[in-house]
């Protein structure tokens, strides 16, 4: 079954001021906005561990064997819709061209593998280390980490991949993996939102849910606004070996937004009143770290051949982790004035950005000593600006909102000496004019077209139409 791409803006909200100066009639003055960074990639910033630690192909030296390219036409599709598959026995027979693959020319029909492939820790050509699944794409030929071969079959090959970053993050488009040897027949997504001390399922992989998990198959798709929050199995991602156009395993975040912001997420106002309202839902979307946890490799659908176990591992060429961001002032290294990009698991530049959650108390963080954290506004501190600073208790700390759509509400931590804040307006004697509502007594949020403490004025329209036109000095 093939899964149908929505397409979906890139950047999915804004809030990337957190605060601006106004005139009032008191003279200028700070208006604070809720506020939060911008989306990035954020395998930048992880630090990756494998369990078991020596699992990684190449110590000792192993030759492995690898599936034959596929007969491809010029325009990067299949020829045909059948493709001729070879059994143990040495016949073929028909079947569906995403179930099998196709033997090359020139190949053994009872072995369509290449087995003359190395891998060598010692040898930088020949070695597939973990931070090969975060360096950049598009080189020829493509890099991958790779497992050992399953040498030791029955016994599964099972291997843990755990992505931390010592820091929350809030997810805004979906994980992908790309696998270079054949999605897994068995895999489970896992997170944790305490830096790695418990952990819970975000979704299962199997070629037969029912089998693997005791799940019935579902998709993204069958998800409802009710049901969002159920961890579901699918088979979408792991019909053996294709083409190259499904080597991809996906966690489907855009697809569980739309839900509430519609197909093509043009309601945000939906979606940030659901995430403002729903902790459940923004703390499902929030994580510390990310485990894979791969359970069972790709055996093309046939039995497991105990003459050949080296045509069996996991080979990962790319992972992606899409969350919030914004510009970095990072640690970096220099050579000649100029910025070097790092590779995974080092100092990035300070070009790159990375997403940390803020609770909507500010718009940039930095990264130093290998740690990311908010660079925190609104009289706020903390890695996730979750508490109030020094000497600002004069109210509870509280996470900002997203509404009222656009500019949100900064619930700013006050000063705790000076007594309690005078009201600004209230639902008795200082009522906020013209249909203009008031905001923790503090703020009039006007209706379009008035202005002033109360809404009590019309906005100005042009030079000349009224007397207390606001103009820059």
């Amino acid at each position: 079954m093939s899964h149908a791409m929505q397409h979906y803006p890139a950047a999915w909200g804004h809030y990337d001021v957190c605060k601006s100066q106004i005139y009032t009639e008191e003279g200028l003055a700070w208006d604070y906005m809720a506020c939060q960074p911008e989306a990035n990639d954020m395998t930048k910033y992880l630090r990756v561990a494998l369990d078991p630690p020596n699992i990684t192909c190449g110590d000792p030296p192993e030759t492995y064997c690898a599936l034959s390219d596929l007969l491809l036409s010029e325009q990067g599709e299949l020829d045909s819709d059948i493709i001729m598959r070879t059994n143990r026995k040495g016949k073929q027979s028909n079947t569906k061209h995403n179930e099998y693959l196709i033997p090359s020319s020139g190949i053994n029909n009872e072995n369509p593998y290449m087995c003359n492939n190395e891998c060598d820790a010692t040898t930088k050509e020949l070695a597939h280390p973990p931070e090969l699944m975060f360096d950049f794409e598009g080189r020829n030929p493509t890099t991958f980490w790779q497992s050992s071969s399953w040498k030791k079959y029955p016994k599964p090959l099972q291997v843990n991949l755990t992505l931390s970053w010592n820091k929350t993050i809030e997810l805004t488009d979906d994980i992908v993996l790309t696998f270079e040897s054949g999605r897994p027949e068995q895999m489970v997504l896992e997170k944790s939102l305490d830096y790695g001390r418990t952990w819970t399922p975000y979704q299962f992989y199997a070629t037969d849910c029912l089998d693997a998990f005791t799940m019935e198959p579902k998709t993204a798709n069958d998800l409802t606004q009710r049901t969002l929050l159920d961890i579901i199995c699918t088979e979408d991602y792991s019909r053996g070996y294709v083409w190259k156009n499904d080597k991809t395993v996906r966690f489907e975040i855009k697809d569980r937004f739309a839900l509430f912001a519609g197909p093509r997420l043009h309601n945000m106002a939906s979606l940030y009143g659901q995430l403002d309202t729903t902790k459940n839902l923004r703390d499902f979307f929030t994580i510390t770290d990310l485990r894979i946890k791969l359970l069972k490799p790709a055996t093309g659908a046939t039995m497991v051949d105990e003459n050949n176990l080296s045509r069996y591992f996991y080979a990962i060429s790319d992972i992606k982790v899409q969350g919030r961001d914004a510009t970095v002032e990072a640690v970096t290294r220099k050579k000649g004035g100029v910025r070097h990009s790092e590779p995974a698991n080092r100092v990035p530049s300070s070009r790159e950005k990375p997403r940390c959650k803020c609770n909507l108390h500010a718009n940039s963080c930095v990264f130093d000593k290998g740690k990311l954290g908010c660079e925190c506004e609104h009289n706020t501190t903390g890695p996730d600006c979750s508490r109030c600073k020094r000497h600002y208790h004069g109210r509870a700390w509280s996470v900002g909102s997203y509404l009222p759509i656009p500019k949100g509400t900064a619930n700013i931590c006050i000063p705790s000496n000076h007594g309690p804040e005078p009201r600004v307006c209230d639902n008795a004697m200082l009522r906020c004019q013209n249909g203009g509502s008031c905001h923790h007594h503090q703020r009039c949020h006007c209706s379009p077209g008035f202005t002033g403490v109360l809404c009590e004025r019309a906005r100005c329209q042009g030079p000349g139409e009224c007397d207390d036109q606001l103009t820059a000095p």
